[in-house]
């Protein structure tokens, strides 16, 4: 299902998203430098680019067009922004990790990178599901888990981040302590995201009523 394109908001709109996609690469690559464990995505995808011998975030885009055929299955509604999803947070996070510095055995810093991380990734997901084009692959899939079961945001996306981190561990992906923390606090830190800008996905359509003759 295909959401319809504003033209009157469309450079507005794309300026926004990519401001949500930078966030999101950066938010990644934190997590990466930070050495504590990587997200449960990152578990699976970089089991993968190890298995390819490719780049983070190229293989990103690859498991990205995956997960969005799924979200697809499922009827959720995408749109121009999620196909950016893809295509954009990839080279965002290997950009973001060219930038940042290497500090593994300083534990603060560690520690910094990594919750700093989490809340930024919450935001991200907020500031770009908030320009109502299309959430990014992953994002469908647990909009979809939520829409389908009424489960909260929450336990969609926990249950979503469980089996793919599973997955992840049994390629040889880097599951950590902090696999596990992430996999706690992103859930809630999307809601508070979704609270702290107003997002409210999948809002009924208005329903419009014809005169009669």
């Amino acid at each position: 299902m295909l959401k319809p394109i504003r033209w009157n908001t469309f450079v507005r709109d794309f300026f926004v998203i990519q401001i949500g996609f930078l966030l999101y690469g950066l938010a990644l690559a934190l997590i990466i430098r930070a050495d504590l464990g990587t997200t449960t995505w990152l578990v699976f995808e970089i089991a993968l680019a190890d298995i390819f011998k490719i780049t983070i975030g190229r293989m990103t885009v690859f498991v990205g067009f995956t997960v969005l055929i799924l979200a697809l299955a499922l009827r959720e509604k995408v749109g121009w922004g999620t196909l950016g999803n893809i295509l954009s947070i990839g080279p965002w996070l290997d950009f973001c990790l060219w930038l940042l510095p290497t500090i593994s055995g300083n534990l603060f810093l560690q520690m910094l990178f990594f919750f700093a991380g989490i809340l930024v990734q919450g935001i991200a997901t907020a500031v770009y599901i908030g320009v109502d084009a299309g959430a990014g692959p992953r994002d469908s899939m647990m909009l979809a888990i939520h829409r389908v079961t009424g489960v909260s945001i929450r336990l969609a996306r926990g249950i979503l981040e469980a089996l793919v981190v599973l997955v992840g561990w049994l390629l040889g992906g880097p599951l950590g302590i902090g696999t596990v923390v992430f996999a706690l606090l992103i859930g809630p830190s999307v809601q508070w995201a979704f609270k702290l800008f107003n997002v409210r996905p999948h809002q009924p359509e208005p329903v419009v009523v014809e005169a009669a003759d």
